[in-house]
């Protein structure tokens, strides 16, 4: 291979019953990138926190815990970045009208912390139009 190119991607697709079990398949994948790849810790930690968050919004809130939907997770890795794409079964949501979970009124709450989350620890957080699909990029 010539010296400045960049390896090819490899591809990896996972799909998931939506239980919360499922979520190990994911965690296993994840860990076995970042071992494949030699992802810093930090990097590894910012994707490991993104993909659970949307994995588990996707499996919660857009496939309402019905093992019989799917979430399908594709990778798309290389030497320097990663571009996941977590998709749901479900009706989708509106992205831009979510609460601000730093509002003084929304600090106590629970919940509603996960679309802030991938935005401040992916580098690049994209939805689809219909809002059941989430593509979050990891340089690294």
């Amino acid at each position: 291979m010539p010296p400045n190119s960049v390896e090819a991607g490899e591809l990896y697709t996972l799909q998931l019953p939506s239980t919360y079990e499922s979520i190990t398949l994911l965690e296993n994948l994840i860990e076995d990138i970042a071992d494949k790849f030699k992802i810093s810790e930090d990097s590894f930690a910012n994707m490991m926190t993104c993909l659970n968050e949307a994995a588990i919004n996707a499996i919660v809130h857009g496939n309402k815990l019905d093992p019989n939907k799917r979430v399908i997770i594709n990778a798309e890795v290389d030497t320097k970045r990663a571009v996941w794409t977590i998709t749901d079964e479900g009706d989708g949501f509106d992205y831009n009208h979510l609460p601000d979970p730093t509002a003084e009124e929304n600090l106590e709450k629970l919940t509603g912390r996960g679309v802030f989350i991938l935005k401040h620890l992916a580098d690049q957080c994209i939805f689809n139009s219909r809002g059941n699909e989430v593509e979050l990029h990891f340089k690294y």
